[in-house]
């Protein structure tokens, strides 16, 4: 029989259990940083000293986070399906489980790229860009991330990805960040759409799908068993 095509679309829910807090809190704040102040275009231009301290320190917390069980399942998942990730994590945490098919949305926080080319990207050794650094056409390093107010580059190779899913397993995210919350829009009409969320009966969301309560880390493990089943 024919392996059916998953496509993991992964948000910061399943990063969080593995403590990391990737997104904005209830007083507006992320990680006690205005989002204005640390990721944004304007804010790199005004303070890229702030900027790149922020991103240093979100690195080392990065580097220092484990895959959870929820990462795992994924990996496990690969033994029954084509899987392909699109993930809205900075982190590396799926790759470092051992999935083997990863798209980021919103960059990759384990890179650098210049501050006048986005397609020069570089690999970053230990956890910090030092201020200084320049890539090799002479402009500043950046953190490779999308921040607020850029475009997503690989939204368009995401749309092309979902169209073409037997199955979208949501997991972990909010559909409030947009324009990655409209690949839901992009699947067929034959795909399953699976959500699993602990706020999975209070998101913006209709249709045909199914809802799973509770956390990655305890309901993928699951879910995926009784998919081998």
């Amino acid at each position: 029989m024919k392996r059916q095509k998953i496509v993991v679309f992964t948000g910061a829910g399943i990063s969080a259990e593995s403590g990391l807090q990737t997104f904005r809190g209830t007083d507006g704040l992320w990680e006690g940083h205005r989002i204005e102040d640390v990721a944004t275009p304007e804010a790199w231009a005004k303070d890229p000293k702030t900027v790149q301290r922020f991103y240093n320190i979100r690195r080392a917390t990065c580097r220092n986070a484990s895959p959870n069980t929820g990462h795992l399942a994924l990996v496990e998942l690969e033994k029954y399906a084509d899987v392909q990730i699109i993930t809205q994590n900075i982190d590396d945490l799926h790759e470092r489980a051992g999935s083997k098919s990863v798209l980021h949305l919103h960059g990759e926080i384990m890179k650098s790229q210049s501050s006048k080319n986005p397609e020069l990207v570089y690999p970053i050794e230990g956890d910090e860009i030092k201020i200084d650094e320049k890539c090799e056409i002479g402009s500043p390093l950046r953190p490779h991330v999308v921040w607020f107010g850029e475009a997503v580059p690989n939204m368009s190779i995401a749309s092309r990805i979902v169209k073409s899913a037997d199955v979208l397993l949501i997991v972990g995210t909010s559909l409030q960040v947009y324009p990655a919350a409209n690949l839901l829009h992009d699947v067929s009409p034959l795909c399953k759409i699976v959500l699993i969320d602990p706020n999975s009966n209070s998101l913006p969301i209709s249709g045909n799908i199914e809802q799973i309560t509770g956390k990655a880390a305890t309901e993928l493990p699951k879910w995926i068993k009784r998919y081998a089943e």
